[in-house]
Formats: C-alpha cells, sequence, structure tokens
C-alpha cells in the first residue's frame, strides 16, 4: 500500500495531497529512511513523521485502502512508547511555558480604541509647552 494513502486512512493528514506534500518535504521517514509518496508500506514498519514540532512514531499494525471513522483509523497503528513520553513532555513544556506572542491583541483598533486614543491625545495637547510666545 502507498504510504500517502495509509497516512490519509490513518488520519494523519485531513487529505492525500497533503500527506503527500509532507512526504516530499522529507518530514516523514519509513523504517529510519526518507521516503515517497509511493513508497510501499507492510505490516510492522515503523513510520516516524513531524507534525508541527512533534515527532510521532507509529508501528504500522494494518493497512485499509478507504478513510473510515478515527476509532477504526486508531486501530492501523500503535505509538511507540517513546513518541508517547515525548508527546507528553511536549505538552507538559507547552503548559508551563506560555507563548508571550498570544497576549498580544492582533488587528487594527476598534473604532472605540481610536476614540479613545484620540481623546488621550487631545487631552495631552494642550497642556505641552511651546516655544511660541501667546499674546
Amino acid at each position: 500500500m502507498r504510504l500517502d494513502k495509509w497516512l490519509w486512512a490513518a488520519r494523519f493528514y485531513k487529505t492525500r495531497s497533503l500527506a503527500s506534500e509532507e512526504i516530499s518535504k522529507g518530514r516523514v521517514a519509513v523504517n529510519g529512511q526518507e521516503a515517497k509518496p509511493a513508497r510501499d508500506i507492510k505490516v510492522g514498519d515503523s513510520v516516524a513523521m513531524r507534525q508541527g514540532p512533534i515527532t510521532r512514531t507509529v508501528v504500522v499494525k494494518g493497512l485499509s485502502q478507504q478513510r473510515g471513522a478515527a476509532p477504526v483509523a486508531q486501530q492501523l497503528y500503535e505509538e511507540t512508547a517513546d513518541s508517547l513520553r515525548l508527546r507528553e513532555a511536549a505538552a507538559e513544556q507547552r503548559r508551563l511555558n506560555h507563548e508571550p506572542a498570544s497576549s498580544i491583541e492582533h488587528g487594527r483598533p476598534t473604532k472605540r480604541d481610536r476614540r479613545d486614543l484620540e481623546k488621550a491625545q487631545d487631552k495631552n495637547w494642550g497642556d505641552r509647552w511651546s516655544a511660541s510666545v501667546d499674546s
């Protein structure tokens, strides 16, 4: 069975083209070797894939030509103990260390924000010292 089809059927990627793209980028290895999308896999093969900052390693337990429900897809593979441990450690790390950029508000200011800003600037403008002589 093709590697990209299996990754799609096992629900690691939403579409088969996404699976092929990730394989082509070198983010998926079979038995420790870089693979191509058309690589044949069989039961017992070890598949290592990088999904974001996390690397998952699974052992192929079954093959399926069609994409089924999530509980059925989970029966197609078994994640290794090391992979589970690393994923849990990464999740704990994300929980403890919040991303600083996530607290920053994104986008343009709202109309209310703009009005508040203009009011603040108008208040302070009259208090400024000026070098001009008022008569």
